[in-house]
């Protein structure tokens, strides 16, 4: 089947996930906080990013290379951390590290997923990323480091903008605890979704077992929350400084909106800013983060590194991005729908949708190079 001619957009990965995963796990992958008036606002402010067109251009094939990081990558994307993501499909970890590693983009792995850096480690290539969320312990984070180092990833990625729990209340109406137990009303959903709960019955209900390695106490969680939030604190300027001495590769700091943050992060020693709003599922009441990036981008000026997320839906996306300061974008939710759709195959179409999209729109807009996108974007 070509999955070009019958699933040409994400949303249509999207569509098939939502009927191959059981609600509880759709629910945990695809909902926001509160009201989820910040998972809207972002794509709303999305689509007020247009492009002017050019004409006469000729016939050229648009280049999509960048570097970021002292790297050349094909593409300006990658697989953004997404916690628990081998909840979302049995060894998704692994499927989307052996994707980043065959497209030659980046793979993030997150504190809170269910396979450990040393799992993982071996299917990375060389594009392994680490998204640490910050242990309290500083023998535990010496560790954590090191064993991330050890395991292949060279890039560390402290997540700053989740200092408490989020409320997720469409997550916890759905029945979904941490870890998540099969209740009978979670069973009928599994029973409906034959390849998914076949996977898991292979590989085993998902567990933060990176984080299940350091558990030493026992605390009551709400739903929302795990065995990560016993060991993890909300970090402060002081950390940032003690762990920039600790991680001898680059790092990365991921949850920024205030332009001032980024710039004292960048004087810290961080090599790289990550201008997100979590998608949407921690603050309700958060600037859609596309309206953050440009004041981000003038204040940190054209030399350091700002990596994009939040909203993205598909090429045309990752090129507003790009066009309003973004030199990186990463998107988690697309390559999860893929895999909910097809499996490893679904993820990888994922990855040819975005080429795709951003290839045609480069020819519409009359840009050869992502470095032309600057000069034609405006907001209506």
């Amino acid at each position: 089947m070509d999955l070009h001619s019958t699933f040409p957009a994400i949303s249509d990965l999207q569509a098939r996930a939502r009927r191959r995963i059981p609600h509880f796990v759709w629910e945990y992958l695809d909902s926001a906080t509160g009201e989820e008036k910040t998972k809207a606002r972002n794509r709303e402010a999305l689509d007020q990013v247009l492009l002017r067109t050019s004409v006469l251009h000729g016939e050229f094939t648009p280049d999509l290379t960048t570097t970021l990081l002292g790297r050349d990558y094909p593409l300006p994307f990658g697989i953004a951390p997404v916690g628990m993501s081998g909840l979302i499909w049995p060894g998704a970890e692994k499927l989307l590290a052996q994707l980043g590693a065959a497209e030659g983009i980046p793979y993030c792995l997150s504190t809170v997923a269910s396979q450990t850096p040393e799992a993982v480690g071996p299917h990375i290539g060389n594009q392994g990323w680490f998204q640490l969320y910050p242990p309290r312990d500083p023998d535990i984070r010496a560790d954590i480091l090191a064993r991330a180092k050890n395991a292949g990833f060279h890039t560390l990625i402290l997540t700053v903008d989740v200092p408490v729990a989020s409320r997720r209340e469409r997550q916890t109406r759905s029945g979904l605890t941490n870890p998540p137990r099969l209740t009978p009303r979670l069973m009928m959903q599994v029973m409906r979704c034959p390849e998914w709960a076949l996977g898991t019955l292979r590989l085993g209900m998902p567990r933060l077992r990176l984080m299940e390695s350091y558990q030493k106490t026992e605390g009551n969680l709400s739903s929302t929350q795990h065995i990560g939030y016993l060991l993890r604190t909300s970090p402060d300027w002081e950390y940032l400084d003690v762990l920039r001495k600790e991680w001898d590769g680059n790092l990365v700091i991921k949850g920024l909106l205030d332009a001032g943050d980024a710039c004292h992060m960048r004087d810290l020693g961080a090599d790289a800013i990550w201008v997100s709003n979590h998608a949407g599922r921690q603050f309700d009441g958060s600037p859609a983060t596309i309206t953050a990036l440009p004041a981000i981008r003038a204040a940190l000026g054209p030399e350091m590194p700002v990596i994009f997320d939040s909203g993205v839906a598909g090429g045309l996306d990752i090129l507003r991005a790009l066009a309003l300061g973004a030199n990186f974008v990463m998107l988690g939710r697309a390559f999860h729908y893929g895999l909910g759709a097809f499996g490893a195959r679904g993820a990888a179409h994922a990855v040819d949708i975005l080429r795709q999209d951003m290839i045609a729109n480069m020819g519409q807009i009359g840009t050869r190079q992502l470095s032309d996108l600057p000069n034609r974007a405006f907001q209506k």
